[in-house]
């Protein structure tokens, strides 16, 4: 049996944008993506700190210290927003006591601050 677990998260990201005219997704500062073990395209949930909103949406390289969502997101967030972005896994049942999720905090800039 797998059981789906936490594999990273981005912890109180600040959104810089918010892009209605771009196709979709949540565009991140590279460096962001590469502490989270994050690649291009991998599905992952927002939680929006602010208002509630939870989105699914897939991860692309942007500029530094940003994280704007694109699309139909950029209706659910406003720059300024605190958000907590997470991928999950499925992980095989004898895996799991090894499992570790890896944990990426972030400033007000969003800029790394600790990963566990």
């Amino acid at each position: 049996m797998e059981r789906i677990l936490l594999k990273s998260k981005i912890h109180r990201a600040t959104v810089t944008d918010a892009n209605l005219n771009y196709e979709g997704s949540v565009s991140m500062c590279p460096n962001i993506i590469a502490a989270a073990k994050l690649v291009e395209f991998e599905k992952v949930d927002i939680y929006n700190i602010n208002n509630g909103e939870r989105i699914s949406t897939y991860v692309i390289k942007g500029k530094c210290e940003e994280v704007c969502l694109n699309g139909a997101a950029a209706r659910q967030v406003q720059p300024g927003d605190k958000v907590i972005i997470a991928s999950y896994v499925h992980v095989d049942e004898n895996s799991i006591n090894s499992f570790k999720p890896t944990l990426v905090y972030v400033n007000e800039k969003n800029t790394i601050i600790e990963v566990k």
